[in-house]
């Protein structure tokens, strides 16, 4: 008699709200080991639907056993995010995991400046990913091309930003919430930001709360924190 499956082979979709500092695959790498362990798993199909950044926290859709199957329908949901750009500076990564190489200035910069520049990017655009980011180049991850300081040419990708809102301007800090399709990169965002306020800007927070239906509300950490 075969050894009927477990809920987690039979399929689960797990909220886990990302600690700062964690990858998105140290959190699916922790969840397979507590899944594998509590019920003497030799192996377990488990994902995860879009990863966040280590300096991101928030919103992390895990899948396991059959439920893998439905990681791409999970992908492409719209994505919302709360955060903080800082403005007059730059970093190579567009975050805080790098120090400042360039700053700019912020003089010129008013509330009505942000508030414009912030209802700009409300649409369809392109985006140019960060070279920090696990893009494809020649079947090659592009922050492999930046951590060997190699110059390549990163393609601009089709994004959709539904709504912007700024939500605290407290110099140099801009706080928004952002909602937008799949393949956003906020920190490309705080790139482009900087930039079209004739200044610079890097992303010092960033916090990813839904998921198309999802909430971050809805999570629960016990199985990682345990």
């Amino acid at each position: 008699m075969e050894k009927p499956l477990t809920p987690f082979e039979e399929g689960q979709v797990l909220l886990i709200d990302k600690p700062y500092g964690w990858t998105s695959f140290q959190v699916v790498n922790k969840l397979k080991w507590k899944i594998r362990h509590t019920y003497k798993l030799s192996k377990l199909k488990i994902g995860h639907a879009g990863t966040l950044d280590p300096l991101a926290t928030g919103l992390l859709i895990i899948c396991t056993g059959k439920f893998t199957k439905r990681i791409a329908e999970f992908q492409a949901q719209e994505k919302e995010y709360t955060g903080t750009f800082v403005l007059g500076a730059t970093t190579p990564c567009f975050d805080m995991e790098k120090p400042i190489d360039r700053e700019f200035p912020t003089n010129h910069v008013t509330k009505e400046l942000i508030l414009e520049t912030a209802k700009s990017f409300v649409g369809e655009q392109m985006q140019v990913p960060p070279i920090f980011s696990a893009v494809k180049i020649d079947g090659k991850r592009a922050y492999d091309y930046a951590r060997q300081e190699q110059d390549v040419e990163i393609k601009a990708k089709p994004i959709f930003i539904k709504e912007f809102e700024v939500t605290r301007i407290e110099m140099p800090e801009v706080d928004f919430r952002i909602v937008c399709s799949k393949g956003t990169y906020i920190r490309s965002i705080a790139r482009d930001f900087g930039e079209k306020l004739h200044s610079g800007a890097y992303l010092s927070a960033l916090r990813r709360t839904k998921i198309g239906g999802f909430r971050v509300e809805n999570s629960d950490n016990s199985m990682i924190l345990e």
